[in-house]
C-alpha cells in the first residue's frame, strides 16, 4: 500500500505560478508511472501530466509549455511546476501512482488550485 500526500495548492492570480508536491509513503523507485490529474466542478477527471521511471514525460495539450512535471526518487516526491496559470486551470489536483509490478493505482486526496483575480 502507498499513501500519496499532496501539497502546494493555493489561490493565485492569472499569470502566476505554483509548485505542487506529492510525497509517497514509501520509495517511489518501486512505482511505475506517476502523475497529476485534475477535476473541476461538473467536469470529469483529466490527466494533466505524468512521468515514467525513465523520466519520459507526457502532458495534456492544454498545459504544454506552461507546466513541468519532475520526480525526485531520493525524496519520494513528484512535483508539478505550473507557470502562467489561467482561470481554466482551477481544479482539485490529484496525485496518481501505479505499482510497477502490481499495476495497482494509488490516488492522493487532492489539493485545490484556484486561479482568479
Amino acid at each position: 500500500q502507498v499513501q500519496l500526500v499532496e501539497s502546494g495548492g493555493d489561490l493565485v492570480q492569472p499569470g502566476g505560478s505554483l509548485r505542487l508536491s506529492c510525497t509517497a509513503s514509501r520509495s517511489i523507485s518501486s512505482l511505475g508511472v506517476m502523475g497529476w490529474y485534475r477535476q473541476a466542478p461538473g467536469k470529469e477527471r483529466e490527466l494533466v501530466a505524468n512521468i515514467a521511471r525513465d523520466g519520459t514525460t507526457n502532458y495534456a495539450d492544454s498545459v504544454k509549455g506552461r507546466f513541468t512535471i519532475s520526480r525526485n526518487n531520493a525524496k519520494n516526491t513528484v512535483y508539478l511546476q505550473m507557470n502562467n496559470l489561467k482561470p481554466e486551470d482551477t481544479a482539485v489536483y490529484i496525485c496518481h501512482a501505479r505499482g510497477l509490478y502490481t499495476r495497482v493505482n494509488y490516488w492522493g486526496q487532492g489539493t485545490q488550485v484556484t486561479v482568479s483575480s
